[in-house]
């Protein structure tokens, strides 16, 4: 999807060389000719550091990290798939947000059940939408991990003028924020929608952030972890923001359209759904 390209546009700042799994080689095949991609960000030209390939064993050969971004949905079908491809020791950076229906899994439980422990894994979350990332926009993220050493060694690696990348040990609060601000974002959709005003809006929001916290104490999360990017950041820009789907998703729905037409007609996931 969009955010995968707007990181290798990251990387390419240090002229890092990334690989792109996509499930058609016809797509593989116009992205490494033409370096656009014929439906994400197609109006942004990418980086010829990039190129792509439907190929696994291709995608993965002697590489230093993965990045993890398929939708949460679909995280653990693909996952299962792909764990026989997947060198062993690498580390995995998720970039993927929400929760897995049915579970209530996060990316943390999903990645440790379906290829195991012997990768070590760390999660990115914050304010990041991927057209700003991808015009140079200043964007300001958290990368979260149990071990420490992973999580400053990749925001060295991502870090530029244009891309700055925090650190945290907080896993599951940093996750939690992520999905949780999502369904907010649907409500003050809504909300805009129903032209009920900034008052309420704001209410909303506030009163929504103090609930992802409730949440989080619930879960063991650090506190302090919702009222930084991963959490009231992410959700003001998700809540507040024009290219946030989620928030136009709630928007149209209290517009009174019908929620698969919605889904239908936009060219990313609402993750909040």
């Amino acid at each position: 999807g969009a955010f995968s390209l707007a990181l290798a546009k990251v990387l390419s700042y240090k002229n890092i060389s990334s690989n792109l799994l996509v499930r058609n080689e016809t797509v593989a095949e116009y992205i490494n000719e033409h370096h656009f991609h014929p439906k994400y960000l197609s109006d942004s030209k990418l980086p010829i550091q990039l190129r792509a390939t439907s190929d696994p064993a291709l995608a993965l050969k002697d590489i230093n990290y993965i990045i993890h971004a398929v939708p949460m949905q679909e995280s653990r079908k693909f996952l299962t798939s792909m764990k026989s491809h997947i060198p062993c020791k690498v580390p995995i950076l998720s970039v993927t947000k929400g929760v897995e229906l049915g579970t209530f899994s996060l990316m943390n439980d999903i990645l440790a059940e379906t290829i195991g422990s012997d990768n070590p894994t760390a999660f990115l979350s914050g304010p990041s939408f991927a057209k700003e990332i991808m015009n140079g926009e200043a964007t300001a993220v958290v990368i979260a991990s149990v071990d420490e050493t992973l999580s400053k060694e990749l925001a060295e690696i991502l870090s530029s003028v244009e891309f700055r990348c925090h650190t945290s040990r907080d896993v599951v609060g940093v996750e939690l924020g992520g999905a949780i601000k999502n369904v907010i974002a649907l409500a003050a959709g809504m909300c805009e929608g129903l032209d009920l005003g900034m008052n309420a809006m704001s209410s909303l929001v506030t009163r929504g952030c103090l609930e992802m916290g409730s949440m989080g104490k619930l879960f063991g999360a650090n506190q302090e972890t919702f009222w930084g990017l991963a959490g009231v950041g992410d959700t003001f820009g998700t809540c507040l923001g024009p290219l946030s789907r989620n928030r136009k998703v709630g928007y149209r729905l209290a517009k009174g359209e019908d929620l698969q037409d919605v889904l239908k007609s936009m060219d990313g996931v609402s993750e909040g759904v």
